[in-house]
């Protein structure tokens, strides 16, 4: 398993203080943040955290309350090669 980079940690700090940031504007306590969102408690905490085991789940349903779900594509966007080409297995290792 590989391990986070410091560049990696940093930007999920940053995305969890975001995200705290955007509970306190809508003046929510974490409890019920985490109830919007369906999660517990641990698991809301570990999302403004910065916590690399939170689930992607959790973080989709995060930005559909507090930001813009559409920014998700932002994360992984389709590259122009993409748009050509039909489904295509990845290399057989021998």
């Amino acid at each position: 398993m590989l391990s986070l980079t410091e560049s990696e940690e940093q930007t999920l700090n940053a995305l969890g203080e975001r995200l705290r940031r955007r509970r306190l504007a809508a003046c929510e306590p974490q409890l019920r943040a985490a109830a919007r969102i369906g999660v517990s408690l641990p698991t809301y905490r570990k999302l403004e955290q910065g916590d690399p085991t939170a689930q992607i789940g959790a973080w989709v349903r995060a930005l559909r309350l507090y930001g813009n779900l559409s920014d998700l594509w932002l994360l992984l966007p389709e590259s122009l090669f993409e748009r050509d080409l039909q489904r295509q297995r990845a290399p057989r290792q021998r």
